[in-house]
């Protein structure tokens, strides 16, 4: 796979590349990231490499992620070329519960001042950032409808939301004729597998692109941590923010110390990064359509765009699967499936009161 495989995300015509890059660490304002003259660098860099997607949100390094990736699109004459996505939900002004949230009010505010920032016109691609547990679906998907019947926006989707909720905003659109939802930005990585169970298979059914965010788990996954007693400690992102409150600084599990090991085996046995597998096994996993990767620091990015290059031989991917699933610890576990008595394929129509059985060759 190459950077400019590009893929349709989800039931649109929209196409992305398959790895997007995330620019929440554009601007130093939360004590982390790079500075502009850095993060112009690496914007370039991912461009030039056939990347063409790119996340920001109204709200990372307070606004200054937003401001630098519109000037730095401006200044490329590059608006036609890059699929830009932002989001909405995170308050802005402390005290005003309409700052933040998902109803209709603060969607409007969010969005003018996005714009504003980025000096755009529209945005390809608008999320709700997270769920806010009050708002109706029903105004949540009226007023993103409206954004795209208006020009305002191209496309929308969901981040961290649970999985009826997004059922229940798809069939909606659908049954009412809105504009559908063709994104959910949800954390996935070998640490995190939780979306397998509901999110994957709704997104599969409901004609939904994956793009995962923290594929290596906040950095956990490059290598770059050690394990002391209860905690952990290493040079990086999750050291920074260890007293931020971030979902991303957790105490690691036993569990997730052992995935490590066995990704740093694999690693070894592969001659790539740490980082490099754990960001290919994400980005072929099924349902995934672009992958966010985020780098501080320019061989960090060029370690991440070399993450497409191999396929993971098939035993060393048996082993990380293996390691990193939370379901039947280690062992082999097939699903039930209904076998006929006398050998045929599973009786699926009837006729005159009397089942008849689809033969293989029909089925094909």
């Amino acid at each position: 796979m190459k950077l400019s495989d590009y893929s349709t995300l989800g039931r649109s015509g929209l196409r992305v590349s398959p790895l997007c890059l995330g620019t929440m660490t554009f601007g130093t304002n939360w004590g982390f990231g790079a500075e502009e003259k850095d993060s112009k660098l690496q914007f370039d860099r991912f461009l030039d490499a056939g990347g063409n997607f790119l996340d920001t949100a109204d709200g990372y390094t307070g606004g200054q992620s937003e401001q630098l990736v519109g000037k730095f699109v401006a200044e490329r004459k590059a608006r036609d070329r890059v699929v830009l996505a932002t989001k909405f939900t995170f308050n802005a002004e402390p005290g005003n519960p309409n700052a933040g949230g998902n109803g209709r009010k603060n969607i409007y505010r969010a969005l003018e001042g996005s714009l504003r920032r980025l000096q755009m016109d529209y945005v390809d691609l608008y999320y709700l950032h997270a769920w806010d547990v009050v708002t109706p679906v029903e105004e949540v998907i009226s007023t993103l409808n409206d954004l795209v019947r208006a020009g305002k926006i191209r496309h929308y989707g969901f981040s961290d939301t649970p999985a009826w909720y997004i059922a229940r905003a798809q069939t909606l659109v659908e049954k009412e004729g809105k504009e559908p939802l063709i994104a959910l930005q949800l954390e996935y990585s070998l640490n995190e597998r939780n979306i397998e169970r509901e999110h994957v298979p709704c997104a599969q059914e409901l004609g939904i692109g994956i793009c995962p965010w923290s594929p290596l788990a906040g950095g956990f996954l490059t290598g770059k941590y050690r394990r002391e007693g209860s905690d952990y400690q290493g040079e990086g992102r999750l050291e920074t923010m260890k007293t931020s409150g971030h979902p991303l600084v957790r105490k690691f599990t036993e569990k997730q110390w052992a995935v490590l090991e066995t990704l740093l085996e694999v690693s070894k046995n592969t001659g790539k990064s740490p980082a490099q597998v754990a960001l290919n096994w994400v980005a072929t996993q099924p349902g995934v359509t672009s992958t966010i990767i985020g780098a501080t620091k320019m061989a960090q990015l060029e370690d991440n765009l070399a993450a497409l290059d191999f396929t993971i031989p098939d035993d060393l991917r048996r082993k990380l699967d293996e390691v990193s699933t939370m379901m039947t610890g280690g062992t082999s576990v097939q699903a039930w499936v209904p076998v006929d008595t006398y050998g045929r394929t599973p009786t699926v129509e009837g006729f005159g009161g009397m089942p008849v059985a689809r033969t293989n060759a029909a089925q094909k």
